[in-house]
């Protein structure tokens, strides 16, 4: 459902925002590439099922560079994930080194930020429930939220 209202999220305490993606840097070899787009969905279900693992929600772009924003409780949970060898991750990324390694058909990426509380906004007009806002919750950008410095200055307020 769209929403008309200008509207900012909040997600209560520290989180962490990660970004994961891939490219296609050779679309004629997709048994290469393929395993990797299969691997992502066995792992957010897993996630998605264990909320105690810390994920709070993703959202994602494909193309021929694919991009994830996932959002985490920390980061130590996210670690422990990458860690974990009861998890999906682990075999999928020890599956991509071992048949894809360095050969450049297929790159992957990621970036990691650890967020406190008033060091970041958001806005959202015309929008449904998106990114921080289906991680968090949706409130009215009005009075002192309606720009960006105020948002931030909202954000600090309310520690």
């Amino acid at each position: 459902m769209v929403r008309t209202e200008r509207l900012t999220a909040n997600l209560e305490g520290e989180f962490v925002v990660f970004l994961i993606g891939m490219r296609i840097n050779n679309p004629l070899k997709f048994y290469k590439w393929l395993p990797v787009v299969n691997a992502m969905p066995k792992m957010l279900k897993e996630l998605q099922s264990q909320p105690e693992r810390g994920f709070i929600h993703a959202e994602m772009w494909f193309g021929r560079t694919t991009i994830m924003v996932q959002y985490w409780r920390s980061m130590e949970q996210l670690l422990a994930y990458a860690k974990a060898r009861d998890s999906e991750h682990l075999p999928a990324w020890q599956a991509f080194n071992k048949s894809i390694g360095a050969d450049g058909s297929v790159g992957i990426w990621h970036e990691t930020y650890a967020v406190s509380p008033g060091a970041y906004e958001s806005v959202y007009v015309n929008m449904p429930r998106f990114g921080l806002g289906r991680a968090g919750t949706l409130q009215p950008a009005t009075g002192g939220k309606q720009s960006a410095a105020g948002r931030l200055g909202a954000n600090k307020t309310a520690e």
